[in-house]
This record gives structure tokens, sequence and C-alpha cells, in this order.
């Protein structure tokens, strides 16, 4: 049996699919664990309710246009793996997008002004909207990647992703989720964890919005469904001018991004 279409969200932990399936995915995990989720994804174990054609968000290093693997720090296993081969399906069959510039093209408009994309959870993802366009570069990744900048004794990533708040916050055992209400409940500790990861967010980015005259800001992943713990103070190392604010749909922006674009 087919399907005509199928969307995918791959992320490093799970896989959603456009027909309501969350699937678990370790991105950490041998070949053989990655492409039986993957496999599971598309159509099964046994390959039956294969879908015509599938579209594919996914993080990046990957090359979107062949469909290859180039990751170091997550599906190490497959690196060099084409996707669709791994699943055994007609390259032909599918398209592929970087993860976060389908959710910027899921909230922007061919009448949107310069617009920046932050997504914050396991990672940082930063993608711009400029002149009409997601700027990409030659792969398809965003062209102007934040995440890896020099912070600190590290990363911008380290400080400002679910291992920086986490470790700021120094009770390892909770989720940012829960250190987020903390925070609303009034724990003045989990409160300031927050404002000091938009204070880092805005001095990192501010030059970059300037450069490139992005007026708009949106806030994606899981960690920006508590943004207003952190919004005043990213705001407030911002032009005066630059709205902030989080994306219209946290459950469905990646697919409605997919299916604007493809």
């Amino acid at each position: 049996m087919t399907r005509d279409k199928l969307l995918l969200d791959v992320g490093g932990t799970f896989i959603k699919c456009s027909d309501g399936r969350t699937l678990p995915i370790d991105s950490d995990g041998s070949s053989e664990e990655i492409v039986r989720a993957l496999r599971m994804a598309v159509g099964g174990e046994d390959g039956e309710n294969t879908p015509a054609s599938v579209r594919v968000a996914i993080p990046g290093p990957f090359d979107y246009a062949a469909g290859t693997f180039l990751m170091r720090h997550k599906f190490a296993a497959v690196y060099g793996e084409n996707f669709a081969d791994l699943v055994q399906m007609p390259r032909e069959n599918f398209r592929y997008v970087h993860d976060v510039v389908a959710m910027l093209l899921g909230n922007v408009t061919p009448e949107s002004g310069n617009t920046a994309l932050l997504t914050l959870g396991t990672g940082l993802g930063f993608a711009l909207f400029v002149d009409g366009k997601v700027l990409q570069n030659p792969l398809g990744s965003p062209s102007v990647p934040i995440y890896n900048r020099p912070y600190r004794d590290g990363i911008l990533e380290d400080y400002v992703s679910k291992r920086g708040i986490v470790g700021r916050y120094g009770k390892p055992a909770l989720s940012v989720k829960e250190i987020a209400f903390r925070a609303k409940g009034g724990d003045t500790h989990a409160q300031q964890v927050f404002a000091e990861t938009g204070t880092i967010l805005g001095e990192a980015v501010s030059p970059v919005l300037s450069e490139f005259g992005i007026k708009h800001v949106l806030l994606g992943g899981q960690i920006s469904r508590s943004w207003e713990l952190f919004a005043p103070t990213l705001s407030a190392h911002l032009a005066p001018e630059t709205s902030v604010q989080p994306i219209a749909d946290f459950d469905n922006a990646t697919f409605n991004g997919l299916k604007a674009l493809l």
C-alpha cells in the first residue's frame, strides 16, 4: 500500500511524522538503530504503507541536495550515508530541508520584513530571512550560524541551550521545563538563569541583526515555550525597534514550513 506524501521532522531524539506518529530515535546510536528508526518512520520495518514521496526536515550539517548525512556530533554512525538508500527507497522520492530553515519558512510570508529565527532546545539554531528569502549556504544550511561562536570558555550553544540552562541552575536531574516551572512559580535562581540566557543571546545576536537589518526576531524550539522568562533581557540588548515574539505554532511549525517550501 502507498501513501501520496509523508512529511518528517527528524530530530536527535524523536521523529515527528505528518500522519501523527512520533517515533524515538537515538542520534548517538549505532547505524542499525538509526536505520531501523528511519525505516519505521518512512514505512515500517517491512516497508509496507510506503509513501510515494517523502519530505524531510533535518538538522545539519547535511547535504540537502544529495540527501547525505554529514554530521559528526550526532548521527555519526551514518556519516556519509544517503538517507534514501538507508531506508531502501528511490532517491528521487525524497527532498530535504534544514529544520530551522523549514521552521522559519513556516512563519514568514513574501511580505514579511527582514526576520531572524532563534531556536532553543538541545542545541541553538539560527536562520535569517532577508529581502524575501532565507539565507542558505551551498549545502542548504543557514548561512550565518551562531551556535559555534566562541563564548567564555566554550561556544555560545553551551550557555543558552538545554545543557547551559540546566548547568547554571545546578540540578542536573531537572529538565528545562521543570526549571521554567519553578521560575514561573517564583524561584529567583531559576528566574536569574533564564534572564541570563536572554542577556547572553542578546549580546551575541545584536551585531548580526544590525548587519542584516533585522527588525523581527522569532523564537522557536522547546525552550522558547517559556519565552517570557528570557525575552525581556534579550530585547534589552537589541535595537529598540526590534520586535521579539514566539513562533505562531510550536507543534506544527516545521511541517508548515515543509508544506510552504515543498
